[in-house]
């Protein structure tokens, strides 16, 4: 049985529970694109799984290899599919209906509706950063409907998720984007064509006096939870046009939940954007899939600017 290499945990538990090991080559179906990883975003969702907080909404099955965002190189695809070759380069948001076979590997098989090709002007690299943020970005803009001429406000703006959204709300037409951020990340906001301003209890007021008018925005989208998730059907002329993909409770409060689905569609509008110069990764740190602890690490910290992307040989 051929053998990859490839992340993998045998119980929940803290990063050291990943351990690099051989497990068998995943399966090509019928309707599947197996891809020869290139690069594996990180993702919060993944210290999650690892630690076991989605054992009730997922079935999970050992070993379990995690990662839910892949770029790479087609290696094979199944009878079915018309879309991609061997030798394509493509990206996809891996997330399956079970958790086990993951991206932190040398091989992975995804439905070809997940999939999208990784357009020219886009590193691998870049491309195994998109997926999950970007689609969760762009779904979340479209519950609330953001188009042209809304101001628009975004939470964790510097994040991974929230860098995406800044430049896919002002694609979309949004006359003003406004994204809280530490001090530290103001310049890199304005440089996605954002305005900057600062978390804190007297948000409120700030953003009033930085709209004017009656001091609302248009929509506002939670990448952050905690006081984002509180603050904001205050800060919104209608609460139905806030979003949050971080706590449903958002929906008690007459706001959109969102959680991502993947969509090969969705992902192949994204990497349009790219092409076109309207949006880019930020890629803030790069490490060997060997070092996937290091990463998750990283990533509880919380002060992680754009995206950490794990390569693979």
């Amino acid at each position: 049985m051929p053998l990859m290499r490839a992340i993998a945990l045998d119980e929940f538990g803290d990063v050291d529970v990943m351990t690099m090991r051989e497990l068998p080559d995943p399966p090509v179906g019928f309707d599947t694109v197996r891809i020869r990883v290139r690069a594996a975003g990180v993702n919060p969702v993944d210290h999650a799984v690892r630690a076991g907080y989605l054992e009730g909404a997922y079935p999970h099955h050992f070993p379990l290899i995690p990662g839910w965002d892949v770029a790479g190189i087609v290696d094979r695809v199944g009878p079915a599919v018309t879309r991609f070759a061997p030798g394509d380069e493509v990206m996809a948001y891996a997330r399956k209906d079970s958790v086990q076979h993951g991206t932190y590997a040398e091989l992975v098989s995804v439905n070809d509706r997940a999939v999208a090709h990784v357009p020219a002007a886009m590193s691998l690299t870049e491309a195994g950063g998109l997926p999950l943020a970007g689609l969760t970005a762009l779904q979340a803009l479209s519950a609330v409907g953001v188009s042209h001429g809304d101001v628009v406000l975004v939470h964790a703006a510097a994040g991974g998720v929230g860098h995406l959204a800044v430049q896919i709300a002002r694609a979309v037409g949004a006359a003003r984007v406004i994204g809280t951020a530490s001090p530290a990340n103001h310049d890199f906001l304005r440089s996605l064509g954002a305005e900057p301003i600062e978390y804190g209890d007297d948000l409120p007021k700030r953003l009033a006096d930085l709209v004017g008018g009656d001091g609302r925005v248009d929509a506002a989208t939670d990448f952050r939870g905690g006081d984002a998730l509180t603050q904001s059907p205050a800060l919104v002329r209608h609460p139905v046009r806030h979003v949050s993909v971080v706590d449903p409770a958002v929906k008690e409060q007459g706001g959109r939940y969102v959680f991502v689905r993947p969509d090969g569609a969705e992902l192949s509008t994204l990497g349009a954007l790219v092409a076109n110069g309207r949006l880019r990764v930020h890629v803030s740190r790069e490490l060997p899939v060997t070092e996937a602890a290091e990463a998750h690490r990283l990533m509880a910290g919380g002060h992680v600017r754009g995206k950490l992307v794990l390569t693979v040989p």
